[in-house]
């Protein structure tokens, strides 16, 4: 399974109230002959677009602001993001969740405005404002139409957010204790245990293995805000991505803007290099969930790097194919021990973790673990098919065309080509660097990033082995 994009199509499909009679016999089959003609008709049209060359510019602002930019005049309206180096990396050990914090209050005031101020200006002119912080980066985006004076009303406000904001204590105060509702039932699931349980194995001591809780929220102040926006929310660590019918010298003013008032800011002290699981670590958690949640895997690589698109290719192969994978076969379709199972690379700015997952019935915990790791050491040892290869990398570049065909996904593409310092021809490459893997590159990328008997297993819901 492949991990989901962040950009999210918000399209509505209307479908109609009256049922449609169900085609059969000849009637049927000449219905499907057509469907299916058609889907392969799409899917070439699809194949060509995504070889077409993404026209991405970039330039540095005088601010210092990175920017990336793609014209798109089709339809009158403004994308952007601005990622800042402000994710929860940077965050206190007992103040995690201020990140997090910091980029929710950007909307919530700013000089002579309250919340209810700020949303209500950016309805008037109907855009669309988001954001969030991960481990990596923090970031804001809006969608605006281009005419005026709407598109010039939202650049201001959002200017006036990221320049000003007051980080009003009493809006602070709700704000906390309604994330600190939301993770004291978070951490009652199993699902979300597993999840802090196996990213405090894999990265001891790291950033990366942190989670927010009750309390690291609860010790927040309007204070620590005004701090963490004045060291990471600066003009020179951040990253413009922009995407819309304005022109070159619209984009170029834009990104000065939006970026020229922030804190000037400094570079952020470096973060040791997670390292591979030296050997195996195992934890379980006894949980009164009726399945175990399971999650298996180590650090494993970061963005750029040169095995990225053999791991990818191989990954589709072993757990991220869906139906067609490898674990899917062995762990479902051969025994019926869990409804999914999938596996995935998470590049990050520092080494992301390989992941296996599945939930499986408490009294066949034990055999779920010995079929996939039997499943992986044999994938280990041999690599995937030459047949295996040729349809997983078929099935890759046959859908890469889903991967850019709103301007959200083109544009969180941008943020992830600027942000990584990856090539502008990234997205151009993709299909052909994909269809380059061969299975000795498979086997050699996998035997550098995978170690079968130095991997960490968590199990929430089973007492123990």
């Amino acid at each position: 399974m492949q991990r989901p994009a962040l950009a999210r199509d918000t399209t509505m499909i209307r479908f109609p109230m009256n049922p449609i009679p169900t085609p059969t016999g000849a009637l049927r089959r000449a219905t499907l002959r057509l469907a299916w003609t058609a889907l392969a008709l799409l899917a070439a049209l699809w194949h060509a677009q995504a070889r077409a060359v993404l026209p991405i510019e970039h330039w540095t602002a005088p601010s210092g602001a990175r920017v990336y930019f793609v014209h798109a005049p089709s339809i009158p309206m403004l994308d952007l993001s601005i990622a800042f180096d402000a994710g929860g990396r940077y965050g206190p050990p007992d103040r995690v969740g201020v990140a997090s914090l910091t980029n929710a209050m950007l909307a919530k005031g700013v000089p002579g405005m309250d919340e209810a101020a700020i949303a209500e200006r950016f309805a008037s002119v109907g855009a669309l404002r988001g954001g969030g912080a991960g481990d990596d980066r923090a970031a804001v985006s809006l969608r605006t139409l281009v005419s005026e004076p709407e598109m010039s009303t939202a650049l201001g406000l959002l200017e006036r957010m990221l320049a000003e904001p007051t980080f009003p204590a009493e809006v602070l105060a709700r704000e906390k204790e309604r994330v600190i509702q939301s993770l004291r039932e978070a951490l009652t699931k199993p699902e979300t245990i597993a999840r802090n349980a196996f990213v405090a194995e894999l990265y001891p001591g790291h950033p990366y293995g942190r989670h927010a809780t009750p309390e690291t929220v609860a010790a927040v102040t309007s204070e620590d805000l005004r701090a963490f926006h004045r060291a990471h929310y600066s003009a020179s660590g951040a990253v413009v991505a922009i995407i819309g019918a304005v022109t070159r010298t619209q984009a170029e003013e834009i990104a000065q803007r939006l970026t020229a008032r922030l804190p000037a800011g400094s570079p952020p002290p470096a973060l040791p290099e997670p390292a591979p699981l030296a050997r195996a670590v195992e934890r379980w958690i006894a949980h009164p969930a009726s399945q175990s949640h399971i999650l298996i895997g180590t650090p494993a690589i970061a963005w750029g790097d040169p095995d990225q698109f053999a791991l990818l290719v191989g990954n589709y192969v072993l757990g991220g194919g869906g139906f067609v994978s490898r674990l899917y076969d062995e762990v479902r379709e051969k025994r019926g021990l869990a409804y999914s199972v999938y596996s995935y690379f998470a590049p990050a700015l520092q080494r992301g973790p390989f992941t296996i997952g599945l939930q499986t019935k408490k009294e066949q915990t034990g055999l779920a673990l010995q079929v996939v790791r039997e499943t992986l050491a044999r994938f280990l040892a041999d690599g995937p098919t030459e047949q295996e290869l040729a349809a997983a990398k078929s099935n890759l570049v046959g859908g890469f065309a889903l991967r850019i065909d709103t301007n959200a996904k083109i544009l969180d593409n941008l943020v992830t080509i600027g942000w990584y310092r990856l090539p502008l021809d990234w997205l151009e490459r993709w299909p052909q660097r994909v269809e380059a893997v061969t299975v000795q590159q498979v086997r050699e990328a996998f035997a550098r990033h995978l170690h079968a008997d130095a991997l960490a297993t968590v199990v929430v819901g089973a007492d123990g082995p």
